[in-house]
């Protein structure tokens, strides 16, 4: 079939190699959480390019995603955790050098059906008793967690482990990151959560702000009481900005290859994107950050400021304000 179409192209005078060389990729892949910025993103430019340069954007999980790219693969990654330390590890076995760039801040959302009606708060400890390794085969009913919870079954839907937002959430949840039970229904698609826990009212699950804020109609978010004596707080910009809703409160970032960064058209969609990102985050109802944050993304990317300041951790409980004094100090 290949060499019928290529007989075709060579045929009306159009050589492979000709299409070949005006063919200009940038290739994404990683998280399904910052994939929908991403995406708009990638849709705004190729707009704005009428189509010359093709953006891929695939979804793999922050973990998948990285990867492929400390193999060299892609040349920016989604991630909604920072890098942690044996993707750097292989990134430097590998020779890949990198720019961390902030795009936004979610508020990861845990959810239940809407026909839920006992479940309007839920705490970190009450979260814990449910995740934690402990619980496999045995917290298997909603009142084994609180008595005063009905006695009716308990299931649970989550990311899987190549996603960043399962290595944050328990990190956060359970202390130790993808320190999980294990007997939940798990996936790297948020949309497959979303469908489980609107099609059971027994259900619990967790993922990022947008994929709440798309399907709020058939899902109920659950307010979130850091600790004993604190307010349940609801996730939503206000309480994101405040650096009130913890410690479920995170920053969302792409990576750059270097190396990638010599490409015109790798160089010129990470300027449009820094440049474009707060519409779009809003529109796919994450947080932005403040202008100064993708101001000094430019800055170093000018300036050749690669590497990580979260030192390989998830960083549970950054806030906006502490990430942009991480940020300056690169």
């Amino acid at each position: 079939m290949f060499s019928n179409v290529k007989a075709a192209l060579v045929g009306a005078g159009i050589a492979i190699s000709s299409l070949a060389a005006h063919t200009q990729v940038v290739k994404i892949d990683g998280s399904s959480t910052v994939y929908p910025i991403t995406e708009g993103v990638a849709e705004d430019f190729q707009k704005a390019k009428k189509n010359a340069i093709r953006i891929t954007v695939g979804i793999s999980g922050t973990g998948g995603g990285f990867k492929k790219f400390c193999r060299g693969e892609t040349d920016i990654t989604n991630a909604s955790r920072p890098i942690l330390v044996k993707e750097i590890a292989d990134c430097k076995a590998a020779g890949v050098e990198y720019f961390e760039l902030p795009v936004a801040f979610d508020a990861l959302t845990v959810v239940v059906n809407p026909k839920n009606s006992f479940l309007k708060e839920i705490s970190i400890a009450e979260l814990k008793a449910m995740w934690e390794p402990a619980a496999q085969g045995k917290i298997t009913r909603w009142n084994q967690v609180n008595a005063a919870w009905p006695d009716a079954p308990l299931k649970l839907f989550g990311a899987g482990s190549d996603s960043g937002t399962f290595d944050y959430f328990t990190e956060a949840v359970t202390g130790k990151s993808k320190s999980s039970r294990g007997d939940f229904t798990a996936s790297e698609d948020d949309n497959v959560l979303v469908r489980g826990v609107a099609q059971d009212v027994n259900s619990l699950g967790f993922f990022g702000y947008a994929y709440y804020a798309e399907n709020a109609s058939r899902l109920k978010a659950v307010a979130i009481v850091e600790k004993p004596g604190k307010a349940a707080v609801l996730p939503s910009e206000a309480t994101v900005l405040s650096g009130s809703y913890q410690p479920l409160s995170r920053p969302i970032f792409i990576y750059v290859n270097s190396k990638s960064m010599d490409k015109p058209e790798v160089k010129e969609f990470v300027s449009f994107y820094m440049k474009n990102v707060t519409e779009i985050a809003k529109e796919v109802k994450y947080i932005p950050l403040p202008p100064k944050a993708y101001e000094t993304n430019l800055e170093h990317l000018e300036k050749g400021k690669k590497g990580t300041v979260f030192g390989g951790a998830a960083g549970v409980g950054v806030t906006i304000e502490a990430l942009q004094m991480r940020e300056a100090k690169l």
